[in-house]
């Protein structure tokens, strides 16, 4: 007689699917619409800056020399459609990605106990501006087109470890038990900027120090706007499509 036989693949586990569903389905509504918004307070705030540091780097203008009287408003040719549509489609999808990651953070951390929602997520998306923003932004700051700068691969290497190392210090304050981790946080934290960032070997660039300000505060402003809108965001739609997935398996 023959004996049945038995598989030996192992079943998938049946909450991996939901779960992989719930992360993408947040994050592309979140980063969408905290994509359009920081689009948009970019193309505010920040844009006409550039622009008006590019008229310095192309030569247009000059603030030193024999002129050294420019007016600091400019007619910067005003909304360009291909420019501007391109802008805020490459601005969604960055807050798409930085929601995956941030969305996925929140599903290991609601296994843990934590709470979920539109509210929480606010400090998410704090945290997530101090790892991706404020971090790197300390010592390597915001540039504006024109300024001398240090070469671009060691600058990307230094601050891609930058925003992983505040990464996971802001990990280690929320969820580490005792001194140690959040001793480890610190230490995390400072490493980046004790070891330094590159720096070019001498400061030199056409674009006034004004601009250079305006342009980094801005910059700065907008993207903590973007980032607690983004928690903000996610929190909700993650707590939405958990409620949904409830009601979809008790009906």
């Amino acid at each position: 007689m023959t004996r049945p036989m038995t598989c030996a693949t192992p079943p998938a586990f049946p909450a991996t699917e939901p779960v992989f569903s719930r992360i993408l389905t947040s994050a592309l509504f979140a980063g969408a619409a905290a994509g359009l918004i920081a689009a948009l307070l970019q193309l505010v705030f920040v844009q006409p800056v550039l622009l008006h540091a590019e008229l310095y780097e192309g030569g247009t203008l000059v603030h030193f020399g024999a002129d050294a009287t420019v007016s600091a408003v400019q007619d910067l040719g005003g909304i360009d459609p291909m420019r501007d549509g391109l802008s805020i489609l490459f601005t969604m999808l960055t807050y798409s990605g930085y929601a995956l990651l941030l969305v996925a953070g929140m599903a290991l951390a609601e296994e843990r106990g934590a709470v979920i929602d539109g509210r929480s997520g606010i400090l998410w998306g704090l945290a997530g501006f101090i790892a991706f923003h404020l971090a790197p932004g300390i010592t390597l700051a915001p540039e504006v087109p024109g300024v001398a700068a240090a070469d671009v691969a060691a600058r990307q290497v230094w601050w891609f470890a930058t925003v992983a190392a505040a990464g996971i210090a802001m990990w280690l304050i929320a969820f580490g038990k005792g001194w140690p981790m959040w001793g480890l946080a610190v230490v995390l934290l400072l490493a980046p900027h004790v070891i330094g960032a590159p720096q070019p070997e001498v400061f030199t660039g056409p674009v006034p120090t004004e601009l250079g300000a305006l342009f980094a505060a801005r910059a700065f402003g907008v993207g903590m706007a973007a980032w607690v809108l983004l928690g903000s965001f996610a929190g909700h739609f993650w707590q939405r499509e958990a409620r949904h997935a409830l009601a979809t398996s008790t009906a």
